[in-house]
Parts: C-alpha cells; sequence; structure tokens
C-alpha cells in the first residue's frame, strides 16, 4: 500500500495518504451512452482508493460532483427479482419489529423506482420517496404512485421534508451510504429527520466482504465511501444515533443491515450482535492499516486472470457475450481494457439499457433475446451478485454447450 497525497478524510478530515487501490481512469459507470454519443469525447476520471489512518473510512475521494453522477441515471432497481424478493421480506420484517402501521411515515432515502416503498403503500402505510434523480423519481410516482421529492439528501432536505411531512416514524436508506460525498451532513440530515422512539434502517455492503472477496468491481466513482461496522458506529455515534442492532446479508456480495435510533432510547437495548461484529472487526485487523496492503495486488491478479480467459477464448474462435450493465461491470471492463474485441455485446433486462453502450468499452446492451439467436460459447456474468437468478434464468444456454462465467472473487467457469 503506498503512501500518497489526496485531500482529506470525508469524516474525521485527517489527511489522506494511504492507497489502498488503484483502477486508473474510469468513465461515470452508469452513464448513458446513445448512438449518437459514440463519437463524443467521454470524461474519465481517476478512480483511486484509500483508507484514513485515523477513523479507517476506506474512501474514493470525490473528483465529479454527484449532480454530474445523478444527471442521467441508468440503474432501476425493479428489474431484479431477487432485489424486490429481498425488499418484500424486508417490509415484512420491518412492520412486525418496528409495529409500522397506518398512522406512522415510512420514509426512504434513494427511493429509486419505488421497488420497496411499494409493499408498505400496499398496506396502506403513508409513504416518502427522496431521490436526486429525475427521471426515476418521476417513473415512481407515475407507474408505482410513490410520492418522491427529487432531492439529495442532507440537514438542508431534511429540514425542509420535516416541515413539509413531519418526522419519519422509519427512515430507510439501502445502498444509499456509499454514494454520500458528505457524511457528516447527510447523518446529520437523518437525525434530525428521525423522529423521537423511530428507528433508522441502512444496508450497504460490507468492507470485509469487499477486501476477503476482492470485490474492486464494487468501486466506482458514486461509491465515495466504503464501510467496516466499526467506523459506521463513529460516524453514527458523534450525532447521537444509536446502533442498536446489526444483521448479516447476503446481497451485493455480503452486506450488513444496520438498525438505529435516538442515543437515550431505552425501548431499544443495544444487541449482543452489535458487540459481536465489533470484537469480529478489531480481531481480523479491519482497524490497523496492515489489513489493507495486499488487496492491490489481488486486484492486479484478477485482472491478468481475466485476461488470460478472454485471450485464450478469442484464439479458440468462441464468442464471449456479457450478461447485465451494471456499475460493477463497467469497472471490471475498463480497468481490464475490455472492448468488443473481447466481448461482443452484453444484455440487460433493463429496456432503459437497451439499444446504449456501455460506458468507455461502448460494448453494445442488447435484449436478453439476443442469447438464444446467436448462442454463445460463454456468458461473463456481470452483476454476479445475482448469478444464481441469472444462471437459473438462462440455463437454457447449455443445450448448445454454453457455459457461464463467473469473474469474482476468483474466476471461475460454469458448465
Amino acid at each position: 500500500m503506498k503512501n500518497q497525497s489526496s485531500g482529506t478524510c470525508n469524516f474525521c478530515q485527517h489527511h489522506l495518504r494511504h492507497l489502498v487501490t488503484d483502477l486508473g481512469m474510469q468513465p461515470l459507470c452508469e452513464d448513458k451512452i446513445r448512438q449518437q454519443d459514440l463519437y463524443k469525447m467521454e470524461p474519465h476520471f481517476p478512480l483511486k482508493v484509500y483508507v484514513c489512518e485515523k477513523c479507517f473510512l476506506v474512501q474514493a475521494p470525490p473528483v465529479v460532483s454527484p449532480e454530474i453522477i445523478y444527471r442521467d441515471y441508468a440503474y432501476y432497481s425493479s428489474y431484479s427479482d431477487t432485489w424486490l424478493a429481498h425488499a418484500k421480506k424486508y417490509v415484512d420484517y420491518a412492520i412486525k419489529r418496528f409495529e409500522i402501521n397506518t398512522d406512522k411515515l415510512v420514509a426512504e432515502i434513494a427511493s429509486n423506482d419505488g421497488y420497496l416503498l411499494q409493499y408498505f403503500a400496499s398496506k396502506g402505510i403513508p409513504v416518502l420517496g427522496i431521490d436526486p434523480s429525475y427521471e426515476i423519481a418521476q417513473y415512481a410516482e407515475r407507474e408505482k404512485g410513490i410520492k418522491t421529492e427529487i432531492k439529495f439528501f442532507g440537514y438542508q432536505t431534511a429540514q425542509y421534508l420535516v416541515e413539509t411531512y413531519g418526522q419519519a416514524d422509519l427512515l430507510i436508506g439501502n445502498n444509499i451510504l456509499a454514494h454520500v460525498p458528505d457524511i457528516n451532513d447527510f447523518v446529520r440530515g437523518m437525525k434530525h429527520f428521525l423522529k423521537e422512539g423511530g428507528a433508522i434502517t441502512m444496508e450497504f455492503p460490507h468492507l470485509e466482504r469487499l477486501i476477503a472477496d476482492n470485490q474492486f468491481d464494487t468501486i466506482y466513482h458514486e461509491h465515495f465511501s466504503y464501510f467496516s461496522f466499526t467506523t459506521v458506529k463513529n460516524i453514527f455515534d458523534r450525532y447521537n444515533l444509536s446502533l442498536f442492532d446489526v444483521q448479516k446479508l447476503k446481497t451485493h456480495g455480503g452486506s450488513i443491515r444496520i438498525h438505529a435510533c435516538h442515543k437515550g432510547d431505552k425501548s431499544r437495548p443495544i444487541c449482543k450482535t452489535v458487540h459481536e461484529l465489533l470484537k469480529h472487526e478489531h480481531e481480523i485487523g479491519m482497524d490497523s492499516l496492515t489489513y489493507y496492503n495486499q488487496f492491490n495486488e489481488k486486484v492486479k491478479e484478477t485482472k491478468r486472470k481475466i485476461l488470460e480467459f478472454l485471450i485464450e477464448a478469442k484464439r479458440k474462435g468462441k464468442q464471449v457475450i456479457g450478461y447485465g450493465a451494471p456499475g460493477k461491470g463497467n469497472t471490471l471492463l475498463n480497468y481490464c481494457g475490455v472492448r468488443t474485441d473481447f466481448i461482443d455485446y452484453t444484455v440487460d433486462r433493463n429496456p432503459h439499457k437497451q439499444g446504449n453502450f456501455l460506458p468507455g468499452s461502448h460494448i453494445p446492451i442488447n435484449h436478453p433475446d439476443k442469447i438464444k439467436r446467436t448462442k454463445p460459447d460463454y456468458v461473463l456474468i456481470l452483476p454476479w451478485n445475482l448469478k444464481e437468478e441469472i444462471i437459473t434464468y438462462n440455463s437454457y444456454i447449455r443445450e448448445w454447450g454454453g457455459k457461464f462465467v463467473i469473474p469474482i472473487p476468483e474466476l471461475t467457469i460454469i458448465d
């Protein structure tokens, strides 16, 4: 791990010097590249990750503003059946645990296309979405009837929401904490928006799994931070929010769901899971710089193995295509320098992506039906966190001897 200089920590403002990995110059991973854009200059930005030696927040210093990242955001959560099932299960859990009824307000930060709030709304529970992406927020209101405020969340937005809707009884944030450039303003806003006696739940990929399973492709410009439970607890402590429970989840390659409340809320005692995970992270060394030293070399070796596979496959005249057009796939392809010389096309169920091209690599995005017409030899699953769902839906490729390829944590070929 090299010592470099790159600004100050997103949380504690300590000087950042310790590089975890450098993924080179990358385009914005969720950019829509249309046919008419193929011959235009495409902005690329450095993608480097550091760890703060004081608070151990792992972070990518912001090099592009959130307004640019989300101006034409193309990620719709509802196009994954696995994710919808996860959301529905969470709603049943939350209603029971937090005694949510028709007199309570449930608000979700980064509510996307209404994928989760729709399940609360179907039970007559008042809901409010907050999301900065105009197109997606409009879709949530038009298609799913989810009232959505088109705003970036922070303390100022929280003040507006409280004045307009009152405070939230349940405040949800799934896979948003990493997207926040100013973590202090964000958590301060949650503190203000949360009603006394209310609860916050947030889900995010666990840093332990990113490091242990070499999930470098989950690093991209819209992910400003990568969290251990220990660091998140310190951040919430600063704003008098108590983490009273934590659960491990299988989503996104290994996530955790934290539960928070106002400090001093005696109705929510701290569960043993909190103490156990803090102890575990300390024992494996997540609060030391040594823990992060070997990650960059693991990333490089994965790149070598992916390129070795693709070179060998193409030399044998095999057709390789991609499945999915996720942000993580774009980080992977651009870091490895993969273009249409290796992957003919990719497919995605999201119609908002079909007909466009992947940023950087300019690999065309097609409807999944194209797989049956072209009968590829290999299907590289870019959203590897959904591999079970994708393999099940596309098991027919075995009819012509097609195989699935999983790139992370180790390149694996599945017959």
